[in-house]
């Protein structure tokens, strides 16, 4: 099978190329990056070693697409993934728009003109902000979680946030582009008789995360404990008490063989949440519990300015993905941040290599 992989040499991207590699089932890899991600070229020797084929190509231009070869499928692993994206002075609105609706569009066509499946790896920020800021919420054990009793919104439970959730407006600019591609994708599977997959993902993570606090808080929160730089508490009351979920994307590549062997589905089950679910899910506090046991002391600061899209407690829940997929994800949180921790000593200057100031 032909595999497309946009944002190849991102996190990851790069991941799940290494990923169907190491499973020896013989996909035709061709991955597209347009490397303006600090860290990507650390990615792309070893993929090329690897023999995934690597085009230099910027998703917002049509026509960097017209040379790249056809493909029985692309997963769309593209995109600038934070959700101060256009907010926060980095990059403009317009920029954001540009790269993860302009180019998934870009993508679609790619696909309709070659009959190629499209899988697109979603986030978990299409869902409503302002009910997951008011949750009735109470704090146990460092981290915060519903209230036991209190009377939750439709779609959340204490096992995490469904598909079921609300995805009304106000959902940050980044996550209207990412809902945005996802209702594109389906009409473009329905109109054009594409299959056509939307994974919803939890906080991505594992060694080699470019670490940026908005990007990859777990990779960032490691590598600045190692390396003894300032890291604070934001908003909350500075207690650190803000929950998320932790899935590493390798674990991705059992549903994505079921995927790309295109079953029939109703367009409502072409979507679903993949994360590493209650089970997984942690504070910045227990975090940083866990650094101080395996990395040794360290101060973090406390601001108890609110941040905006920021919410208390975001965890998926992947109940839709087991039954549809029998799927559930492998790899323990501990792994995870043992992993992260590992490539971290490896690599002391890896903050400033995949995100400089």
């Amino acid at each position: 099978m032909r595999i497309l992989i946009t944002g190849v040499c991102g996190f990851v991207g790069s991941t799940l190329a290494r990923a169907f590699v190491e499973s020896g089932r013989g996909h035709q890899l061709v991955g597209l990056d347009n490397f303006i991600r600090p860290g990507s070229e650390a990615n792309r020797e070893e993929l090329k070693r690897l023999g995934v084929r690597l085009l230099h190509a910027d998703l917002r231009a049509a026509s960097d697409l017209e040379s790249t070869p056809p493909v029985d499928w692309v997963i769309d692993a593209a995109a600038n993934p934070s959700v101060l994206a256009g907010v926060d002075g980095r990059t403009s609105s317009r920029q954001l728009v540009e790269h993860n609706l302009v180019g998934t569009v870009n993508m679609l066509e790619f696909c309709k003109a070659h009959r190629a499946g499209f899988v697109l790896l979603s986030t978990s920020r299409v869902y409503a902000i302002a009910p997951l800021a008011n949750l009735p919420i109470e704090a146990q054990g460092g981290a915060f979680r519903p209230r036991p009793g209190a009377a939750l919104p439709p779609g959340v439970s204490a096992e995490g946030v469904s598909e079921g959730f609300s995805t009304q407006a106000p959902i940050s600019l980044y996550g209207a582009t990412k809902l945005a591609s996802e209702a594109l994708a389906l009409e473009y599977g329905e109109t054009f008789g594409l299959p056509v997959f939307i994974n919803r993902c939890g906080v991505l993570a594992g060694a080699g995360q470019f670490g940026r606090p908005d990007q990859g808080i777990f990779a960032y929160w490691i590598n600045s404990w190692l390396q003894r730089r300032p890291l604070r508490y934001i908003g909350f009351g500075g207690t650190g008490h803000q929950v998320r979920d932790c899935l590493h994307p390798r674990d991705l590549l059992p549903v994505l063989d079921q995927q790309l062997a295109a079953p029939k589905l109703a367009a409502a089950d072409r979507i679903a949440n993949f994360s590493g679910g209650i089970a997984s899910a942690t504070s910045l506090r227990q975090l940083s519990d866990w650094c101080a046991a395996h990395l040794g002391p360290h101060t973090v600061g406390a601001d108890a300015t609110p941040r905006v899209f920021d919410i208390p407690w975001m965890v998926l829940d992947s109940a839709k993905a087991r039954q549809l997929w029998k799927w559930q994800p492998a790899t323990p949180t501990a792994a995870i941040l043992d992993e992260i921790a590992a490539h971290a000593r490896q690599h002391p200057g890896w903050l400033d290599l995949s995100a400089p100031l």
